[in-house]
């Protein structure tokens, strides 16, 4: 996704925006408005002062800590630079979608809900959009550059035998050879998880990728310890169902409405970086 940038967006903050490489999350169809839009900053702390000068936004370390608040709770960890520029990014759309509904006065009837003067603003931004032409070899140009959203990933079934009291790597080494000589997780005082037809993506989110790589390559039907970021565990590959390459023909309908979903996006994204310009935007500080 490309950015633009409001003329008066200081110097200093210009080129970091430019040269970010904004993360696959913050590309979905109306992210920006319709699921961070409605979680983002609903604090009254950004609607003081704006009479003073209706034409400057301030982006303060106060934007940045509700960001990071609600990226931390949806994902379990702070954001890295890239992703608080976009959370940034998003907040000051959304900035400036209540100012405009503002100006437009939709928020009659609705005082003080901002998300709702939003939605209303962004409205009449849809209103003036327009659905892009398309013929078959775009759309089959938008599935190969997006196969790994349609191919069905290969899948992994496979045990946990969870070790009570020591964790160490020759504690966890010395149980799975246990296992691997038959003694049962009962007789060890071991409990025992089963993970069925997880992806790849799954494996590494709950894991770590070095884990997810040696599972993988780890023969069936076979203990061993594996480093992850809890620690050792001992683990067990058992299934494997091979990943199955998507067909365009059965997935054509989709892939036009995913198409199109990203390209009114893209649309409405242009459209409120446009109205952007007409405002000053400052930033003061920056989280800690």
């Amino acid at each position: 996704m490309s950015t633009v940038l409001p003329t008066s967006f200081p110097d200093r903050l210009k080129s970091s925006f430019l040269r970010v490489t904004w993360p696959k999350w913050t590309r979905e169809p109306l992210l920006h408005f319709a699921v961070l839009g409605a979680l983002l900053f609903a604090a009254d702390h950004f609607i003081v002062g704006r009479a003073d000068d209706p034409r400057t936004i301030v982006v303060d370390a106060a934007v940045d800590y509700q960001a990071i608040q609600v990226f931390k709770a949806a994902r379990g960890r702070e954001p890295n630079k890239e992703e608080l520029y976009a959370l940034r990014r998003v907040w000051l759309d959304n900035e400036v979608l209540y100012r405009e509904g503002l100006a437009l006065q939709v928020d009659r009837g609705d005082p003080a809900i901002r998300e709702r003067v939003i939605f209303k603003a962004l409205s009449v931004v849809d209103a003036n959009l327009k659905a892009p032409l398309f013929d078959e070899n775009v759309l089959r140009e938008w599935f190969d550059a997006n196969r790994a959203k349609y191919d069905e990933p290969a899948r992994y079934t496979f045990q946990e035998a969870v070790l009570a009291g020591e964790s160490s790597e020759a504690a966890v080494r010395a149980f799975a050879d246990m296992l691997n000589r038959g003694r049962s997780g009962g007789e060890l005082n071991a409990g025992l998880r089963v993970y069925r037809n997880r992806p790849h993506s799954n494996v590494v989110q709950g894991y770590g990728e070095e884990f997810a790589r040696a599972l993988e390559e780890s023969p069936p039907g076979v203990w061993r310890a594996h480093p992850t970021r809890d620690g050792w565990r001992a683990m067990q590959l058992g299934t494997v169902t091979p990943a199955k390459p998507a067909e365009f023909e059965a997935l054509r309908g989709v892939v036009l409405q995913d198409w199109l979903d990203a390209k009114m996006s893209e649309q409405r994204t242009a459209a409120v970086r446009a109205l952007a310009k007409k405002y000053t935007v400052k930033v003061e500080g920056a989280a800690k």
